[in-house]
């Protein structure tokens, strides 16, 4: 169908701008030896939260902002935050208080200017429309945030990939930590 194919080179066009060495950096500060927080809001942290169960799979000590199992920040954790626009108040809130505690910060967003872009140690930039974006800086066909979380998840599952390849772990062995 040709909104399929519309679909796929919007995406295509917004993956073809992610920086290598932003993506590389992003791995880097994932690491075992540190728990991991991971944050977002609406679609952006449905992307999120599947994200946060991939890299447990990995075998990363991970847990999503806000549900009821998850602990208290620790200097020296590694706190990943994803939004589209950059501007979600509440993701802003939670990136200022795990940097005042001691937390590194990365940051997945396509504004590069936002308050949470400022915030971050790390940035990965994926450029994909937002819902707010409208005139010539609404660059696809799609509603609302659809390709920068269509996109996000692209990237987010491609940093899986990255990891499972550096730390050797087969995809046989990430099924056996699978539910």
């Amino acid at each position: 169908m040709e909104v399929f194919n519309v679909i796929l080179d919007e995406i295509k066009g917004v993956l073809d701008q992610v920086n290598d060495s932003e993506f590389k950096n992003a791995a880097v500060s994932i690491k075992k030896d540190r728990r991991i927080f991971v944050d977002g809001e609406g679609r952006s942290g449905l992307m999120a939260k599947g994200f946060a169960m991939r890299l447990m799979h990995l075998g990363y000590e991970t847990y999503v902002v806000s549900e009821t199992i998850t602990p208290a920040l620790k200097e020296g954790d590694l706190f990943i935050s994803v939004s589209g626009s950059g501007r979600s108040t509440n993701i802003i809130s939670d990136t200022n208080k795990a940097k005042n505690v001691g937390c590194e910060i990365l940051v997945f967003t396509s504004n590069n200017v936002s308050e949470l872009a400022k915030l971050a140690d790390n940035i990965v930039i994926v450029p994909g429309t937002v819902k707010g974006d409208t005139g010539a800086d609404r660059k696809s066909i799609q509603l609302l945030s659809s390709l920068f979380d269509q996109s996000i998840h692209i990237v987010l599952d491609g940093l899986c990939l990255y990891l499972s390849q550096r730390d050797k772990i087969s995809n046989e062995s990430a099924t056996k930590t699978h539910w």
